[in-house]
Formats: C-alpha cells, structure tokens, sequence
C-alpha cells in the first residue's frame, strides 16, 4: 500500500514537471540552441539573452554608447551576434558619433557582420556609416562599405553617392579609393556627370594626372555627357600630359559656343592651352592663341539658347573609330565647382573681358628675343596692348640690359605708325651711356632728333634720369625665365614624340608605336616622361601582351637608378593590376614592394578582387614541397606572399 503510494506520488512530480517545463519554454525556435541542455540551463539561458538584449536597446535608445558596447560585448560572448533590427540600430547609434575610436569599431564590427552574415546589416545603415567614416576621413572603411554595397547589386542614389566621394576626395588615399570604385560603378551603372567631375577634380589636384586620363576614357565609354566643369578639369588633365593636340581640338569646338557670363571659367582652359604652346616652345603658336584671347567677343556665343553639344575625340581626332565623348559646353550645374584649387597662370580676366598676364608676357618677350624674332613680338606688342605695352616691355628690357632688344621693339613700334613718348627713348638712352654703348646712343640721339622728340641733344644727355622699371613685376618674370632656361626641362622634343606614341598606341598600330617608344629611351638629355611608359603599357594591356610589360617595368627601373625618374603612385598601380592579370607575382609583389619603400598606398581591396576574378584556385592545396621545378617553387612564393599580403586565407 505505501510502496504503490511513492510509485503514484513520483508519476505526478514527473508529470508536474514536463508540464512546467512546457510552459517556460517559449514557442519561437530561434531561442533554441542547437546543443542539448538541461532544463534549469536552458531557463537561465532564455532569461539572460532577454535581458542583455533590453540592456542593450536601452543603452541604444538613450544613446549610452559605453554603456551599450559593454553589454554587446557580453551579448556577443554568450550568444553571438545579435538580430538584424538590433544590429543596424548599434551601428547606426556609432555612426552618428563624431568620436573616430567609435567610427573604427563600427568599422571592425560591420567587417565582422558582413563576414558571418552578409544581410545582417540593411543598405539604408551601411550608407550612413560608410558617409561617416568619409567624412572622418578614414577612406579606406569607407570605401570598403561602397564596394559592399556595390557587390549586392545596389548603388546609391546619386546625390548620396557625391556626398560620400566629396569627403573620400579630400585625401590623396581617398582620391585613389573614389578613383577605383567609380570604375566598378561603371561596370554596373552609368554615373552622372558630378560624380565624375569630383573624382576628376581630385586627381588633377593630387597629381594623378594618368588615372585622370583613364577617367576620361571611361566617361566616354559609358557615354557621360561632359559640362562646362568637366571640360575645364579634362584641360588640366591634357595639360598635365602634354597632350597638346587634344586641348586644341577641344578650343576649335569651343569658339563661338562659349556663353558669356561663362568665359571666366573658361580662362582656365585657355591657360592650360597656353602652357601647353610654351612647354613645346611653340612662340607663334602661343601668340595666336593670345591674339585670339583678346578678342573674346570671337570666342562668346551670339545666343545662348538651350545647350548645344558636340562629340568631342578622345585619344587622337586623326583615329576616326576612336572614343568620343559628348561635350555641353553652356551647361554648369548651378552648385557645380570647377574643381580648379589654383588661379590661371597665364590668362587675365577683368571687366568681362580675357587678357594676358606678366608671366605671359615674360615667356613671349624671352621666348622671342631667344629664337631671334623679334619684329613679330613688336608686332604682337602693338596688337594685343598699343604703344603703351610695347614701352612697358622696353622698360623691361632696359632693366634687364637687353639694350639693343630694348632698341629693336622701339623702331618696329614707329615704323608700325605708333611713335614713343620722349621718356621711353630716354630710358634707353641712359640705359646705352651707363653700358658705355656710345655709338648705339649716337644713332638713337640722331633718332630722337629727326621724330623731333629733342633739339639739343648734348643738353637732353646732361639730364638723364635714372628711374627704376615701372613694371617691376614683369622685370622680375623675365628674371624668372632667365633662370628657368639655365635649368634642365623636358625637351620640346620628346612632347613632340609621346603625341606621335599616343597615336600610334590608340590606333594598335604596334610597329610605330614601339619604333617611337625606343627613340624616346634613346634620348640622353632628358629620360622618358611618365606619359611615356604609361601609353606603351596601355597599348600592351589592351593587346593582352603582360609579358612586354614587364619589359617596360625593366625600363622604368633602369631609368630610376640612372636618370631619377620619378614614377607615381597611379602608374605603378597600373603595373600591379597588369601583372595580376598577366600572372607575374614575382614582378607584382616586386612593384608593391617600392610602393611601400616609397610610402605609397596599396588598394589591396582591388588586388584582392582582381586576384579572385583570375586566380581564385591557383596554388589553393599546393604545398611548396609538390613543385617539381625551382621556377615553380618560387612562383608558389610569391603567389603565397601576395595571398598573405591582401588577407586572402
């Protein structure tokens, strides 16, 4: 009796039990943990991840954000990550922080995220934390968020997308960054024009003038239209590369299509042209273009109704297959930047009108007197600026003891009908008697007295005066040429020879082009200019053919040791990327190592991605001991080197 009492008793308690048991545990599964646990444990378990969970949005919601990253990291101990809602809430919580050390560790944490569960954090939480980290100026998380979100197929809007990239730019790491990510944009969307202008900006800012040039090409092949910001930046680019040819073509369009309230900003093209027509030493050419300059009512549009447009060539206008990009020089969005940090060296503007500065004037003045023509800068003299500029130059002239120079520019301007006041003769005059140049002084005096200017000339000599140049600025720029001439620069020459590279180049015609780049390494003047390598690469990158380019690179190193060329960051992450695709990891691993030596930076995103796309098994359950051959046994190296240097596991 007793005994079947316990045996009824025990039988209740069981079932008590399992009924209680039910009763705690919650019907959603996600609470439930793969592993068995006793019943107590798991009781415990429910009712710490709930209150470590409501700790945390508590924290979050009255924005304690120590307090709220000491219980995640408890969370996170005990339980992992946690939901999605609860995840972009923190990450948004840090994001809006302006404290960099909790940008780095909502940085690390969406780093995580993504690595364990790619759709934890929503688009909306990765954009505002990626304009974030842009705007602390940490580039590389930032960016490393936009090719995230680019991978799932999502592109930001683009007013949001410029944000980003204006703060990203703001840094030479940033530039190289926006640079390489608007080509993936490419590959999946057209960007707009703006975008386009801020990248391109920053690269004429930062020297990039090479990737500048890529931009370009790319915003032809995608077929952004270019506006009036546009085309001011693609004249920095051309300028920096001393493509003379492609910034004359884009003038001849220019004219007549220019809006007048316009023409200040287009001074900045006109001054990158006339560099160019300096830097080749073409004198008559840059005196036309002045000329051309000083009547800008030739150069103003007549009308300006609506935006008329016309495609421009990009590469060479001789190649009539190549890319062409759609040009609107009247449109210039109203919040738009020139993107143009510097003022224009060259070209004036003043009461709605363009002119020349001194230092124009200086390269004239000297480039004329050197080449031994000066009857044509007296004649330029008098159309550009009248008798008054043509006795500012001749006071120069005399301050600097072109004496003789000084006398020539006085004659040409009174055969030319435009007769000299008396005081400019008299600086001459003195400037001959103080260089005991009597016999020039004589001719000048007998001169002087047939214009009538004098009628006693032994009493006009006792009176000289001897005043100081009037334009002291333009006597100090023609010092500055003066020393200029005395340095080494790049020869006109070899301006002449990557123009005929490029050509050659763009149009595969390999034979010339390879012709023209070995007269180019012959020159013992002066090495090759940086356009010089990077043209040849891009023919042989377009051709498939990475083994010339290792050549190339061998050229590069040589004239590094002989010649201190100096290469950019730009060029040798053009090497990389062409090496990767080629298979040299000996020559890669080579080439990041001087960017480091040089304190350059190394996108290794990009590597790593170019690496995947190609090589994503290469050697992958190889081990050193299976090469059968040396060669083979470095190449696994080196692959595993670059494998370990861009975090690929």
């Amino acid at each position: 009796m007793f005994r079947k009492r316990n045996l009824l008793l025990v039988e209740s308690l069981r079932r008590f039990d399992s009924t209680a048991l039910r009763s705690r545990i919650p019907s959603k599964p996600t609470l439930f943990c793969t592993t068995v646990q006793p019943p107590a444990g798991l009781s415990w378990e429910v009712s710490s991840q709930s209150i470590l969970k409501k700790k945390l949005e508590t924290a979050l919601k009255a924005h304690r954000v120590d307090d709220a990253w000491d219980v995640f990291k408890d969370f996170k101990r005990l339980y992992g990550l946690p939901d999605s809602a609860t995840m972009n809430r923190f990450v948004t919580v840090l994001a809006y922080s302006s404290d960099s050390i909790w940008l780095s560790k909502a940085a690390d944490l969406t780093r995580l995220a993504l690595k364990q569960n790619s759709p934890l954090l929503s688009c909306d939480v990765l954009t505002k934390l990626s304009l974030s980290l842009a705007r602390a100026q940490m580039a590389e998380s930032s960016c490393n968020i936009l090719r995230t979100i680019l991978e799932r197929g999502h592109v930001l809007a683009s007013d949001v997308l410029s944000l980003v990239v204006m703060h990203l730019v703001k840094t030479e790491v940033g530039t190289c960054l926006a640079s390489s990510y608007l080509v993936q944009v490419c590959d999946v969307t057209k960007p707009d024009t703006a975008l386009f202008n801020l990248v391109l900006a920053s690269c004429v800012r930062f020297g990039f003038s090479l990737r500048g040039q890529e931009l370009i090409e790319l915003m032809a092949k995608v077929h952004v239209v270019a506006d009036a910001s546009s085309i001011v930046i693609m004249s920095c680019v051309f300028e920096m590369n001393g493509m003379r040819d492609e910034l004359r073509k884009l003038k001849e369009h220019l004219v007549g299509h220019v809006p007048p309230q316009h023409l200040r900003h287009y001074r900045h093209l006109f001054d990158n042209l006339l560099s160019l027509e300096f830097k080749f030493d073409d004198v008559a050419s840059a005196a036309r273009l002045v000329l051309d300059l000083c009547k800008s009512k030739d150069l103003v549009s007549g009308q300006n109704l609506g935006f008329d447009s016309f495609f421009l060539p990009v590469g060479s206008h001789h190649i009539k297959s190549g890319l062409k990009i759609r040009v609107t020089p009247k449109l210039l969005q109203r919040d738009s930047s020139l993107g143009v940090d510097t003022e224009a060296r060259f070209v004036s503007y003043e009461n709605s009108k363009l002119g020349i500065t001194n230092k124009t004037l200086a390269k004239l003045v000297y480039g004329y007197k050197r080449h031994g023509n000066l009857p044509e800068l007296s004649k330029l003299l008098v159309s550009v600026g009248g008798s008054k500029l043509c006795a500012e130059v001749i006071d120069a002239c005399v301050s600097m003891g072109w004496l003789e120079a000084a006398h020539d520019i006085l004659d040409d301007t009174d055969s030319a009908g435009h007769t000299m006041e008396l005081d400019t003769y008299r600086k001459v005059l003195f400037g001959y008697y103080k260089s005991n140049m009597f016999r020039n002084a004589e001719v000048l005096l007998k001169q002087m007295a047939k214009a009538g200017l004098i009628t006693d000339p032994p009493n006009e000599i006792m009176v000289l005066p001897e005043t100081e140049c009037k334009n002291a600025e333009l006597r100090a720029r023609l010092a500055e040429e003066i020393k200029a001439g005395e340095q080494m620069k790049v020869p006109n020459m070899l301006y002449e020879l990557n123009s005929s590279l490029h050509y050659f180049c763009k149009a595969k015609m390999q034979g010339d082009a390879v012709t023209t780049y070995r007269k180019i390494q012959k020159m013992k003047i002066f090495p090759p200019t940086l356009q010089s390598f990077w043209i040849i690469i891009d023919m042989y990158s377009s051709l498939g053919k990475y083994r010339e380019i290792t050549v190339v690179w061998g050229d590069i190193k040589r004239n590094m040791a002989s010649r201190d060329l100096e290469v950019t960051q730009d060029l040798l992450e053009k090497l990389v990327v062409n090496f990767l695709r080629g298979g040299y990891f000996e020559r890669v691993m080579e080439v990041i190592s001087y960017m480091k030596e040089k304190g350059m930076y190394n996108d290794l995103t990009m590597y790593k991605n170019e690496y995947l796309k190609l090589h994503k098994n290469l050697y992958r359950n190889l081990r050193a001991s299976d090469a059968v051959t040396e060669a083979q046994a470095q190449r696994f190296e080196h692959v595993k080197a670059f494998r370990k240097f861009v975090g690929i596991v």
